[in-house]
């Protein structure tokens, strides 16, 4: 028998804890946030996945600005084999990234229109290292999930996607490019002393922008599993237009029991918002205005 999908038992395990049998979300108790770079979900999240994934580690980044928040492996699927085989095989080993939403005022989820990926851009295909500190590749998800505040100082999850880091960018070379060392510049300004650290500030799509998405719990996969898993079914395609022509397809899962018996497969074509700037220059910092009326045209007095 071929081992499951950790992805599939990863998002299982989410969508257990975080929703009712019937899709409502459970509210539940959080940690206070401690500082500008802690983040208790994750946290919590790494407590979940480690107590509710009896086949496989869970393993939370030992900083807080370390990419990816979270290593899911089975140690005995991993050790001796070749690197080639981790790189492509979710049974043996997943990266996943935490991206915490909230909801706005209207009823949309936060960033919708696109989301900031700061210094690491997302892809299906990211680098951790081994305990001899070599460098290995692995598949990348992207656990999406909108945190709002409930009842007696509780929270709850409203929605919920884990997302293929392909159907979000697949290009490699640019997850490397961006993630490699950085010349920063140094000596500015009138004493020498200023640095410009260089950070790529980025931004890509945010799958919980899509309304079929949202209030649910929802796994993204690609179109074919290796190990088809009964326990999840597909509610949806999703085919996203390549710049060069042709689409890459891929399978929105939901928990069988979510999905009504009768429910048809529906294909979304490129059902993520695009970031709302297009334009190919940054916007200049806020102007801050003063409520005074200098002559302009003629010489100081």
């Amino acid at each position: 028998m071929n081992p499951t999908d950790l992805t599939i038992e990863t998002f299982l395990a989410l969508r257990e804890t975080f929703f009712s049998q019937d899709g409502s979300p459970k509210p539940f108790r959080l940690r206070e946030k401690r500082n500008t770079q802690d983040d208790p979900l994750d946290e919590h999240i790494a407590v979940v996945l480690s107590k509710g994934l009896r086949s496989s580690r869970c393993q939370k980044a030992p900083g807080p600005l370390i990419s990816p928040d979270l290593v899911v492996y089975r140690p005995e699927m991993c050790d001796g084999v070749r690197k080639e085989l981790l790189r492509e095989d979710p049974a043996r080993i997943v990266a996943i990234e935490v991206k915490k939403l909230e909801r706005t005022r209207s009823g949309q989820v936060a960033r919708s229109t696109g989301l900031d990926y700061n210094t690491t851009p997302p892809c299906g295909t990211v680098r951790v290292y081994d305990v001899d500190d070599n460098p290995i590749e692995i598949r990348g998800f992207y656990l999406f999930a909108c945190q709002e505040r409930a009842r007696n100082g509780r929270v709850l999850v409203s929605a919920l996607t884990l997302c293929d880091g392909n159907a979000l960018n697949a290009d490699f070379d640019l997850y490397l490019k961006i993630t490699g060392q950085r010349q920063k510049g140094l000596g500015l300004g009138t004493y020498g002393d200023g640095v410009n650290r260089n950070r790529p500030m980025l931004i890509f799509s945010n799958p919980l922008g899509a309304a079929q998405l949202d209030h649910a719990a929802t796994l993204i996969t690609p179109e074919n599993l290796s190990s088809p898993d009964v326990r999840v079914s597909v509610a949806y395609q999703i085919g996203r237009t390549l710049p060069e022509g042709g689409r890459g397809v891929f399978a929105v899962r939901k928990l069988a029991a979510d999905i009504p018996r009768d429910w048809e497969t529906q294909l979304l074509v490129d059902p993520f918002p695009k970031p709302v700037s297009r334009v190919s220059t940054t916007q200049q910092r806020g102007r801050f205005r003063v409520p005074i009326r200098p002559d302009c045209a003629g010489q100081d007095r």
